[in-house]
């Protein structure tokens, strides 16, 4: 059984923030899933065979080609900031 601590422990490791109302909510989610899994679980499925797929759909892979591509200084002519060879961004991800 998930209590609200356990929600709590998820939230943080998660990185969320969650109200008091909410812990409570997730809390009884997380139980009802974990109820149903217990009820897949008790299923005999020994004649059944494993499906990796729902459908008979395969992946369709095609040869690369080498084609040729756009003019660099074409591309980076509208760019507001380039180093000559790439578009110059602002960095977005902080450590």
């Amino acid at each position: 059984m998930v209590d609200k601590e356990e929600v709590k422990r998820i939230a943080k490791l998660a990185m969320l923030e969650l109200e008091e109302n909410q812990i409570d909510k997730f809390a009884s989610q997380f139980n009802e899933i974990l109820n149903y899994m217990k009820q897949i679980n008790e299923l005999d499925l020994s004649d059944c065979e494993a499906a990796f797929h729902i459908t008979e759909l395969q992946n369709v892979f095609r040869e690369d080609e080498v084609k040729p591509s756009m003019n660099r200084d074409l591309i980076l002519k509208n760019a507001p900031e380039t180093d000559g060879e790439s578009f110059k961004v602002p960095k977005v991800i902080e450590r």
